[in-house]
């Protein structure tokens, strides 16, 4: 983001002081679950598209042999990978991945009942290759349906940002448990001073917390800037490989218009 940008949004932030009542900013955590599971009852299967480009983002979740994908890697069950995908949603992720990568195995979970239930019925849905279960990543341990320590990479992708920042570290402390030594953790999510965090404090009422805001529907989203993930991370027994902002510019056909967003990804192996 370039520096009148930056200043801009500073601005706009700085000016949005008034958080939601504490009354509600807790009933919007206490019920997450529930306003996410009825996102996908009104939008079903509809909402987000398959998200085929992951892989041109992160090397280790590209449809390669890296991940299985070739004649000789089919022969060789050492080339076997297990994914654990962190709020899998309806499986926009999942099933490109299983389709691309016929060694990959998926554990995919979300605590979305509604959602998890849409990837079970698809027609792809095979025990063989992926198992969905619900699971609210601060509250329920991983190693109900996970074995420790068997997870090689992990995809939190647009999906931490939906938990307040109060519950992350017990969310790290939680997947750490099912994660192999050296294992990788791709994350992508909104970054700080994101168009969409500049439109909340425009409009005022959207404020939670410091870089936490609530939507309309109920849904929250936190903005994250690369000093907290990393320091995150690294509280918790993660070695930062690569943490940077990533400039996108978005095109709403509807409305005609372009908006500049901003995300931050990086990778995370633990230690």
């Amino acid at each position: 983001m370039n520096t009148n940008k930056e200043t801009y949004a500073r601005e706009i932030l700085s000016k949005d002081t008034k958080p939601v009542a504490l009354f509600w900013a807790n009933k919007y955590k206490n019920e997450a679950a529930k306003n996410w599971d009825l996102f996908y009852k009104r939008n079903k299967t509809n909402f987000f598209k398959d998200r085929h480009w992951i892989g041109r983002e992160f090397e280790e979740l590209s449809y390669s042999k890296q991940l299985g994908n070739s004649e000789a890697d089919s022969k060789n069950s050492e080339s076997q990978k297990t994914l654990l995908e962190l709020g899998c949603g309806v499986g926009n992720f999942l099933f490109p991945m299983l389709d691309a990568n016929p060694l990959l195995f998926i554990y995919g979970c979300d605590f979305s009942k509604r959602a998890i239930e849409f990837v079970q019925n698809h027609e792809k849905y095979t025990e063989s290759r992926c198992h969905a279960f619900v699971a609210d990543l601060t509250k329920d341990s991983l190693t109900q349906f996970i074995y420790p320590e068997t997870i090689d990479l992990i995809s939190a992708i647009f999906v931490i940002s939906a938990i307040p920042p109060e519950e992350h570290s017990k969310m790290l402390e939680n997947i750490k448990e099912v994660m192999k030594p050296g294992a990788i953790v791709c994350f992508r999510d909104y970054a700080i001073y994101d168009e969409a965090q500049i439109r909340f404090s425009k409009d005022g009422n959207h404020k939670l917390d410091e870089n936490l805001y609530v939507r309309q529907d109920g849904t929250m989203s936190y903005f994250f800037s690369v000093e907290y993930l990393t320091r995150l991370f690294e509280t918790h027994g993660f070695k930062t490989l690569h943490a940077e902002y990533v400039e996108r510019e978005t095109t709403n056909r509807a409305k005609e218009m372009t908006v500049d967003r901003l995300f931050l990804q990086a990778k995370f192996a633990k230690l």
